[in-house]
């Protein structure tokens, strides 16, 4: 496993492929990292450092060929895995993610919804039948689950977290307003929209006269 790679690079990838998706639906063979820098606002020399992180890529004086650097980065992220996800807390936020389109175009394959309310279990979801957060070591086991999705009030957070200890999970993607500690072996991203909205919040703050 590969650890002098750095985060900022790991986390343009994918915007990388999104844009390489773009272009070959546009009918784009080949891309320079002129063109490729200018649709993603970022310098052609930022781009070039990034891939040459993962070896040779693209053609000097011609470019990068679209889907061959598409299918290549797809690769380096492990979307060939096809990883088998779960969404554990089916409120707004877990209803919204189960038909969230990119999960499955990413080769994301969601397989298994839970939440606590008696209200919720066994009902169906985009097509999945909640089942009961008491069975989650369970089925976890049964479908091989690797990645889990953490959409609970925060103060389910670490004890759901703390439930994935010792089963088939590799990966938490936590949406709950709480850094919650993973267990050894298992990697954690957390996305907290408080986060992203005060820093948003701040700085239109910085730059907006109310008089104008």
């Amino acid at each position: 496993m590969r650890n002098d790679i750095s985060q900022a690079t790991i986390e343009r990838l994918p915007l990388y492929l999104r844009t390489l998706g773009f272009a070959e639906a546009e009918g784009t063979e080949i891309i320079s990292s002129d063109e490729f820098g200018r649709r993603l606002n970022i310098t052609p020399e930022q781009i070039r450092k990034d891939l040459a992180s993962f070896g040779q890529f693209g053609k000097k004086g011609v470019g990068y060929y679209v889907t061959e650097l598409k299918n290549r980065i797809a690769k380096i992220l492990g979307f060939e895995n096809n990883w088998n996800v779960a969404i554990v807390g089916m409120g707004h936020l877990g209803d919204a993610l189960a038909h969230y389109k990119k999960i499955p175009e990413l080769n994301f394959n969601l397989v298994a919804l839970f939440d606590n309310d008696k209200a919720r279990i066994g009902k169906k979801v985009n097509g999945l039948e909640v089942s009961d957060v008491a069975d989650l070591k369970k089925v976890l086991a049964e479908r091989n689950i690797q990645i889990v999705i953490i959409a609970v009030p925060t103060e389910e957070a670490q004890d759901t977290v703390d439930a994935l200890e010792g089963t088939t999970v590799r990966g938490i993607w936590n949406f709950a307003p709480i850094n919650v500690k993973a267990p050894k072996g298992i990697r954690i991203v957390h996305e907290d929209l408080t986060v992203g909205l005060g820093s948003l919040s701040y700085h239109i703050s910085q730059s907006w006269n109310p008089e104008n």
